[in-house]
């Protein structure tokens, strides 16, 4: 696959339904057999079109990677929400389409990230992944993340272990 035009931009509202269907996509191909299916479920139905809507306007920045008129990606990220990783900066979410993978587009967003949190004061980030997703683990430890804190996530009565990574 050609991706000869790549950007990285803040999401605009007319992102919404791209976003919803990526979503839906990343999710359903990371989390399959990892998440409860019910749950795997309901948390793509709550991401609707309107949810991204929403999601474009928040503060916390919201940024897609697009190739040509595509959006293929897309992360969310600011400062730290919790102490567990004692970083400053974190990202909450980071996803390229799966027909996009192994391209380089998710080290390219997770490098701009990195690079606008520490342009904001923020230059030790963490970003959490679920422990059976071996995929995402092997992608931030790539990357130089050092395991540093382990937890849990509670989804529809299923306890999902999660290794925090921090960089910097």
């Amino acid at each position: 696959m050609r991706t000869s035009t790549i950007s990285i931009r803040r999401a605009r509202a007319d992102d919404a339904d791209p976003l919803a269907d990526l979503f839906d996509e990343t999710w359903r191909e990371a989390y399959r057999g990892i998440i409860p299916g019910v749950a795997l479920e309901r948390a793509i139905s709550q991401r609707s079109p309107q949810w991204w809507l929403g999601a474009t306007q928040r503060s916390r920045p919201l940024v897609v990677v697009e190739t040509g008129d595509a959006v293929v990606g897309y992360a969310v990220y600011g400062p730290t929400r919790g102490g567990l990783l004692q970083t400053s900066g974190e990202i909450d979410e980071l996803y390229i389409r799966p027909d996009h993978q192994g391209l380089g587009l998710g080290r390219r967003l997770f490098r701009a990230l990195r690079n606008d949190l520490a342009d904001h004061g923020l230059p030790v980030i963490g970003v959490w992944a679920l422990e059976e997703n071996e995929r995402a683990r092997a992608f931030y430890t790539g990357l130089g993340g050092v395991e540093a804190a382990r937890s849990v996530d509670r989804w529809t009565g299923a306890v999902l272990p999660k290794v925090g990574y921090r960089f910097g």
